[in-house]
């Protein structure tokens, strides 16, 4: 298979190449060869490389920007990807794409589920949200992966911002009325490479699913785990704070809305590819061994 992978520096498109590299011959692009901002050049790549598979791991992340530059987020997010959908069906080709649990408004308590009617708070979620749409309007082979609480060992995360705070200061203080999983990059990108083989057979369970790890937390109980994993595991982490402060969510105002219930339901994923997802302390543990 000839799979194009956009947004291969991103956390999910650095793991993404090396879990495509067992399916076929990857053509990795970043910013700079495929710049969402030039929806044309972006598909007039695609014509000119005539992938089986597109892979988008590109997108518009920073939440609190795009509240400021709602016009960049939707090139990004939505009219980028929903031209890129119309040359995949072209060409029929699979495109996968990556999406969030901020098309929801983070109501109740349950998880939510692939038919729940989402109500986005923010610009960021409301232009995933039209870039979900637009790709299944344009009548594409698609794989849509909703996901929450990304990080990856590769780049800033949450994790490691706990741990330079922990190791500068005595008293942290951390959200604790947000729920949701922490799912790691490699486990986005093992599901994606496990899906696009399923697919090969089975075209017919393409759609939108719901992808991430196993359990839930929130982010005050995140970091508790993160400090008291390194301060077992390693001798060089050297943790000052004392005390980890559970705050509401009002504590640290935002130009965004942050969803205080970013469940996901992961059973349609799980049932339809027979996929287990592991539970998020596995991964995050995992990640630690790595950058500690």
């Amino acid at each position: 298979m000839n799979i194009l992978l956009l947004g291969k520096n991103g956390q999910v498109g650095w793991e993404l190449q090396r879990s495509l590299a067992v399916l076929g011959r990857v053509t990795a692009l970043g910013h700079d060869e495929a710049d969402f901002t030039n929806p044309q050049a972006v598909t007039d790549t695609v014509r000119a490389l005539r992938p089986d598979i597109i892979v988008n791991a590109a997108a518009h992340t920073a939440v609190d920007k795009a509240e400021s530059e709602p016009g960049h987020a939707r090139l990004l997010n939505a009219t980028t990807p929903g031209l890129l959908a119309e040359e995949a069906a072209r060409q029929s080709a699979w495109l996968v794409h990556y999406s969030t649990d901020y098309v929801f408004d983070g109501s109740g308590d349950r998880r939510w589920t692939e038919l729940d009617a989402p109500a986005p708070l923010s610009v960021y979620g409301a232009t995933k949200l039209e870039g979900e749409r637009l790709i299944q309007q344009s009548g594409c082979r698609h794989l849509i992966l909703r996901t929450s609480w990304v990080y990856g060992a590769r780049g800033g995360n949450f994790a490691k911002t706990m741990l330079r705070l922990a190791q500068e200061r005595e008293r942290l203080t951390v959200i604790d009325d947000q729920w949701g999983a922490p799912t790691g990059a490699e486990l986005l990108a093992d599901v994606t490479a496990h899906a696009l083989r399923h697919l090969q057979a089975r075209p017919q369970d393409g759609g939108l699913y719901h992808c991430a790890a196993g359990g839930e937390t929130t982010w005050h109980a995140y970091a508790e785990f993160v400090i008291a994993h390194a301060s077992k595991s390693s001798e060089a982490i050297k943790i000052k704070a004392t005390e980890i402060a559970p705050v509401p969510t009002s504590a640290f105002p935002t130009p965004a809305w942050r969803p205080l219930n970013s469940r996901l339901n992961t059973q349609k994923l799980q049932a339809t590819f027979g996929l287990h997802l592991p539970d998020w302390q596995q991964g995050v543990a995992r990640m630690l061994s790595e950058i500690l």
